[in-house]
């Protein structure tokens, strides 16, 4: 499956072929996304939370930490994905939190998965049919098995912003030390290139054309002989750099900094750059 699905494509396939659809809409001031998919979802959905499902409590490990396997699997059976089963996630944002979604499952072993492009807002847009009743799903048979896409720890991050590229997903301001709402300290890590997750997508909300993309990581530097890593607040925009750079044809799978800055910053021997230059 390609990284993508447009609203056409999923709406065209027959029931007996239909994928496992995963609702993740989460927005970090709320309201809850479950809310949003009680009022309304794409038919067949299953809301998974970011929260509670796609992550494990806050801690030393940031806010976002991954998951345990064996809590991951049980979420995911919970909501019907199955090893053989395609599946397809989508949120109602940029797309930042359905890449989360799509990275784990690829990290968690399943290949077979696809972002829908432009979330559910192009499902509305696109005059696609919605509904407010709540599937339960039969239980699925996915077996976790974690790997399946590489990651950073926090040394690995610090040598690869010098070694190599490594892209910040955060909004500028706080990538430049400007504004640090959530996490301990501002800045970044000395050596990263700030790549604002929301500019992977167009006004409409769906993901820039794999020539846009491919020349936008060529301006903040990216070489194809150099090893890649992205990093964000807690581990969930950063993934849709990850997946910005697979729509753009890049080689290898870029490497998640999973803790990211969440992580980073709670460490005060962790040295922080500020300003517009990458330090």
């Amino acid at each position: 499956m390609r990284p993508l699905i447009t609203t056409a494509e999923l709406a065209a396939l027959p029931a007996g072929e239909r994928p496992a659809v995963l609702d993740v809409r989460w927005r970090l001031g709320g309201p809850p996304g479950a809310e949003s998919y009680r009022d309304g979802h794409v038919p067949g959905a299953v809301f998974v939370d970011l929260d509670t499902a796609l992550a494990s409590p806050p801690g030393e490990g940031g806010r976002h930490p991954l998951p345990d396997p064996a809590d991951l699997q049980r979420e995911l059976r919970k909501a019907g994905v199955s090893s053989g089963r395609p599946v397809v996630v989508y949120d109602d944002a940029d797309g930042s939190v359905a890449a989360r979604a799509w990275w784990l499952l690829r990290w968690a072993g399943h290949q077979d998965v696809a972002v829908l492009d432009g979330g559910y807002a192009a499902w509305l847009a696109d005059g696609r049919e919605v509904t407010a009743d709540a599937p339960v799903p039969e239980p699925g048979d996915i077996e976790v098995v974690p790997g399946g896409m590489p990651v950073l720890f926090a040394d690995e991050a610090a040598a690869l912003a010098r070694e190599g590229v490594l892209f910040d997903a955060r909004a500028r301001a706080r990538y430049a030390g400007e504004t640090e709402p959530v996490d301990p300290r501002a800045g970044h890590i000395p050596g990263a290139v700030n790549a604002p997750s929301t500019e992977h997508v167009g006004a409409d909300g769906r993901w820039r054309t794999p020539a846009d993309l491919a020349e936008r990581f060529a301006t903040l530097g990216l070489r194809d002989d150099a090893p890649v890593g992205a990093y964000c607040g807690s581990g969930v925009t950063a993934s849709s750099v990850v997946l910005a750079l697979e729509v753009a044809g890049h080689a290898a799978p870029a490497a998640l900094y999973a803790g990211s800055w969440s992580h980073w910053s709670r460490d005060p021997g962790r040295p922080a750059a500020t300003g517009n230059e990458p330090g």
